[in-house]
């Protein structure tokens, strides 16, 4: 038996999305070199890959959660990271490195370009079916809602936290407060699950959230409580059952 949770039973579960619940479907190389394809340029995955990652790092650095509060929105953020990719890899036309991020942005609000896992919906419907009210806090931007809804994900959640609306970014505890009024309940009757050991599991239980940490590779075994770590969605209903009295 699992220690019982302070705070009372529990009322409302909170979830990551990305790498939790779906992940981009191939690689950020494969759909970028698609694209291109459209467009008779022949780019190679793996060095779409390399350039996408240093370029994220490196705007995610300058304008942290999409620069919005140095006056960037989401969109602006993700054009600026896909041209700079796109530039690494020898695509020099402006107007065609325009038209190709509008593409691409537009193309990752489509279920073709992501992956649901398949333990997913059988846990959320498992977990609604429990009277749980369901949530998510997401360090994404605008766009989550219509790639949840075009992955058939969106009814099952009373709300949604972008970092990019709420103005913050997890791990810092004001997203989980947003999450936490938009639930109604305390800290103590709240659980989260994420696939992240800093952004998921320490944020949320920084703030008296009943943290727990998905770990599908198996790389938190010595540093996260048995109890609280699961390896697969499936086994999170069974959790969080012995703490809804």
């Amino acid at each position: 038996m699992h220690a019982a949770m302070q705070g009372g039973p529990l009322r409302c579960v909170l979830w990551d999305v990305k790498d939790t619940l779906l992940k981009v479907r191939g690689s950020v190389g494969v759909q970028y070199s698609k694209e291109a394809e459209r467009w008779g340029l022949s780019l190679h995955p793996a060095e779409v890959n390399a350039a996408f990652r240093e370029t994220h790092r490196c705007y995610s650095n300058r304008y942290p959660n999409y620069g919005v509060s140095q006056g960037l929105t989401g969109q602006d953020w993700w054009m600026g990271v896909v041209r700079h990719t796109l530039s690494q890899c020898r695509v020099d036309d402006p107007a065609l490195l325009n038209t190709m991020a509008t593409n691409l942005c537009q193309n990752f609000c489509n279920a073709e370009n992501w992956e649901v896992f398949p333990d997913t919906k059988m846990a959320l419907e498992r977990c609604s079916s429990l009277g749980l009210k369901l949530g998510v806090v997401s360090n994404f931007d605008k766009r989550l809602e219509a790639i949840l809804r075009s992955c058939g994900l969106l009814s099952y959640f009373s709300f949604l936290v972008t970092s990019e609306e709420a103005g913050v970014a997890k791990p810092s505890p004001a997203i989980f407060h947003q999450a936490l009024q938009k639930c109604g309940t305390p800290a103590g009757k709240v659980a989260h699950i994420g696939d992240h050991y800093v952004y998921d599991y320490l944020a949320s239980r920084s703030v008296g959230i009943h943290g727990f940490l998905l770990d599908r590779d198996n790389l938190h075994k010595g540093d996260v409580p048995q109890e609280h770590r699961i390896v697969s969605l499936e086994d999170l209903p069974s959790h969080l059952q012995e703490h809804i009295v």
